[in-house]
């Protein structure tokens, strides 16, 4: 569980900024990425967008390494990364076509994502929706190779339940994930704040929370009435700590940066 719904709220309230270092637990597996209990930085501002949030990351990224380092070039798993802004920008589309070998039709369409994962023999389930298929075909063919910094947007609805439709294209919304050394680092939107699209959204990710999806968010009603008493517009970002010191320290595995890491159990 994560506390921003509770830091939105405070938004509602009149709060223009607030931010919040918490524990957060999931129940994922175990591996040198993931501990199901983590460290996030969060924080949420209003009258902001998540383009305002792009630029602070390249600050506050570029700060630390001149703060620790004195550089803007540290080495991570052997690669030199540099953080000199501005960074790339990909679309999750463009993405799995630079690092994937995908054409524009194979992410063009459910059809065309579904044969292309087949052809690429990738461990995905084809029966999910295009958004999810997207993500889950970028996160095998795309995630991996995304080394020096590199914001990745055009994120699909369907995977992004609490965030601002984008005005272009509202099968999309406005975020971004950071990926550096191959690793997400942290996870931004501009903020939904339509009372009723976010309850419509809840509504859907039941029905998926129904069906088996242990990923979906249960509807929080509470939070709905918050937003119909009126929330500014804004945009929040989490950054993972645990992640972000396992970069600046060149450790391989999340165990490394953890006092007391979950371990598996001893066979």
């Amino acid at each position: 569980m994560a506390p921003e719904l509770f830091l939105k709220r405070l938004l509602v309230g009149g709060f223009e900024r607030v931010f919040e270092l918490n524990r957060n637990f999931r129940n994922e597996g175990i591996s040198v990425r993931h501990n199901p209990e983590f460290t996030m930085l969060e924080f949420y501002q209003a009258y902001a967008t998540f383009e305002d949030l792009i630029r602070l990351t390249e600050e506050l990224f570029v700060s630390i390494a001149k703060e620790i380092a004195g550089s803007m070039t540290l080495s991570y798993g052997g690669e030199a990364i540099d953080l000199t802004p501005p960074w790339r920008r990909l679309t999750i589309r463009e993405a799995v076509m630079a690092h994937g070998g995908a054409e524009p039709s194979d992410v063009a369409t459910l059809a065309g994502l579904q044969s292309f994962a087949k052809k690429k023999g990738v461990a995905v389930d084809l029966n999910a929706p295009y958004g999810n298929l997207l993500v889950e075909v970028f996160e095998e063919v795309a995630e991996a190779k995304l080394i020096q910094p590199t914001f990745v947007t055009g994120y699909p609805l369907e995977v992004s339940p609490l965030a601002r439709k984008n005005d272009q294209d509202p099968s999309l919304v406005d975020r971004f994930e950071l990926y550096i050394g191959g690793r997400e680092l942290a996870n931004a939107f501009s903020e939904l704040n339509d009372p009723a699209d976010q309850r419509q959204r809840f509504l859907e990710q039941t029905e998926k929370r129904n069906a088996g999806d242990d990923t979906a968010n249960p509807i929080d009603d509470d939070y709905v009435r918050a937003l119909e008493y009126g929330m500014p517009p804004a945009a929040g970002e989490g950054i993972g700590i645990d992640r972000l010191v396992m970069f600046f320290t060149d450790a391989p595995s999340i165990r490394d940066v953890i006092l007391f890491p979950l371990l598996r159990p001893q066979r």
